[in-house]
């Protein structure tokens, strides 16, 4: 990406993304954010166009941590390419409980066929993770994983259980099957 000092940093990430797209290309963004997922630096002023102000704080010396991952798989979910593909599945198995719970939406707005990749964070230690994987698999999901989902239905925090609920009987639909 050519050197630009206009990034609309306040804008949403959509926005931004948007904005980026329009300026360099669909298959540059999704590209970069796919190689910014695998933990490849992407330059300074690509961090930018994915995380905004936030990276300013990284670029002006706080710890990066996992939030340059965060932002590349955010990113996808608005500058998508299937070459994408390989690194969100990798993701899905991040250490980062962040960039866990973001490919899982990328899965979720792509419909990815990760099921098998899914069904470990059913029961991640993180509620939110559980909560991402039980709607991705509701999307991708075949009558062995909602049997699966259906088991968090006993989950101790009450948002894992609705998403379990609405993602079995959305399963139950669109498989048009009984869930038992």
């Amino acid at each position: 990406m050519p050197d630009d000092q206009n990034i609309p940093l306040d804008a949403s990430p959509k926005d931004r993304i948007a904005e980026a797209v329009r300026r360099f290309g669909q298959q540059d963004v999704a590209d970069r954010a796919a190689a910014l997922l695998t933990g490849a630096n992407e330059g300074e002023e690509f961090l930018l166009w994915v995380g905004g102000q936030h990276a300013q704080g990284i670029l002006d010396g706080a710890p990066a941590l996992y939030w340059p991952e965060v932002w590349g798989a955010r990113a996808l979910l608005f500058a998508w390419d299937e070459v994408a593909a390989a690194p969100v599945r990798l993701g899905l198995a991040n250490q980062a409980w962040r960039v866990r719970e973001m490919c899982g939406r990328v899965v979720i707005e792509h419909g990815l066929p990760f099921a098998a990749e899914l069904v470990p964070l059913l029961t991640d230690e993180v509620a939110r993770v559980r909560v991402v994987a039980a709607r991705a698999l509701e999307a991708v999901g075949e009558y062995d994983e909602a049997l699966q989902v259906k088991a968090l239905l006993a989950d101790p925090e009450v948002e894992v259980r609705r998403a379990a609920g609405n993602a079995v009987r959305a399963m139950a639909r669109r498989l048009d099957r009984v869930i038992e």
